[in-house]
């Protein structure tokens, strides 16, 4: 774990990371606004990415703050290993058992998420009628486990109106995170970072805790923190910068292309890597 009582060192290039380090990693986990897609499309060299990590055999997984609902369609479409979403509450994956063709699974068994939702519409109800400024975001009606105030989808709030909605949120009990795009607020102590070690323990049986410097996470956002945090191997697409001045734990490494531009260059340099290696091996 890093040393969080020194200043953080500015991130390296990316294509400073050893070779050798690569041809080593088991798997990618990725953040999915701004960091695969653009205006909530995925963008074709981030797709293309998946499809060859996929071919390649390279584990990935999502790790994001949409809902829910939004991620459904996406778990099934897109060539990823599981999608966890809700900042790690909820997980899901392929399945062709299943409604929809994804099983959905979790954190929170039914009582607590019952509990929780009260709780949560009555602080998302409370910001709303407080700021009138304020949005709920517009995938709010998939979320199961967590509220979502826009402040950069469909609406604009101000440095000063994100502060007052985190201390809202805070002030009743939540945990709360800054996306490029939503203020999420849940109830528990999870986070990414525990909802990733889930999904790489339930689908592949790995403790991602004992493997931390075999795995990868690339993020665009401060919400990426706590991954940035864990894994040695920590990327941020270039787009990263807009919040420079927000962050106080950054990446080791910096992509030199934002959004899918820059999760296609960090997966490139793994498949080339894992490649080379095979081929002198």
């Amino acid at each position: 774990m890093p040393d969080h009582s020194l200043p953080a060192p500015p991130p390296l290039p990316w294509s400073d990371c050893p070779s050798a380090r690569l041809a080593a990693v088991h798997g990618v986990l990725t953040d999915i606004d701004d960091t695969l897609t653009r205006d909530g499309a995925i963008e074709a060299l981030a797709l293309q990415a998946l499809s060859q990590a996929q071919a390649a055999g390279l584990p990935v997984i999502a790790v994001t703050g949409r809902p829910m609902g939004w991620s459904q369609p996406f778990a099934a479409a897109w060539p990823v290993d599981a999608i966890v979403a809700e900042n790690g509450a909820v997980m899901l994956r392929r399945d062709a058992t299943a409604p929809q063709g994804v099983r959905v699974e979790y954190l929170q068994d039914s009582d607590a998420r019952a509990r929780n939702a009260e709780r949560l519409q009555a602080c998302a109800q409370r910001i709303v009628r407080t700021m009138p400024q304020a949005r709920l975001a517009t995938d709010s009606p998939g979320r199961v486990t967590d509220i979502a105030v826009d402040h950069a989808e469909h609406a604009h709030l101000s440095a000063q109106d994100i502060e007052q909605v985190v201390q809202m949120m805070r002030h009743d009990g939540l945990t709360a995170t800054v996306s490029s795009i939503h203020i999420n607020g849940w109830l528990g102590s999870h986070d990414k970072w525990q909802g990733a070690c889930w999904a790489v323990q339930s689908v592949f049986g790995r403790d991602l805790a004992a493997e931390q410097a075999r795995w990868l996470y690339v993020g665009d956002s401060t919400n990426d923190q706590a991954m940035f945090a864990r894994l040695e191997l920590s990327v941020g697409v270039a787009n990263l910068m807009q919040f420079a001045q927000q962050l106080h734990t950054w990446p080791r490494y910096l992509a030199q292309g934002e959004r899918g531009e820059g999760f296609a260059e960090v997966v490139s340099a793994v498949l080339a890597a894992r490649a080379a290696a095979g081929a002198s091996a």
